[in-house]
């Protein structure tokens, strides 16, 4: 009986984990599509000579996004091993 119940937090921890990475990848992804909206108002912004502050948010937003993307997978790839 202890080896059943022992598997089944292991299942549950598992699944846990690849719950957690594919909501992190959806978060990464859900942050470039808000970039690429950030991108759309690029030309606007240049034209009121506010471009660096445009472009510091869409490289922080890049960015941010790539790591969650990045930490997803491995949340996910490492509970699919297990």
């Amino acid at each position: 009986m202890d080896s059943k119940s022992h598997e089944h937090v292991v299942m549950a921890d598992i699944e846990e984990k690849q719950e957690t990475g594919a909501g992190l990848i959806f978060i990464g992804f859900a942050l470039w599509v808000v970039d690429f909206l950030v991108v759309f108002f690029l030309p606007s912004a240049i034209k009121l000579g506010r471009q660096g502050t445009f472009l510091n948010i869409i490289l922080a937003l890049g960015v941010l996004g790539l790591a969650l993307l990045i930490i997803g997978y491995r949340a996910r790839g490492k509970s699919s091993a297990e």
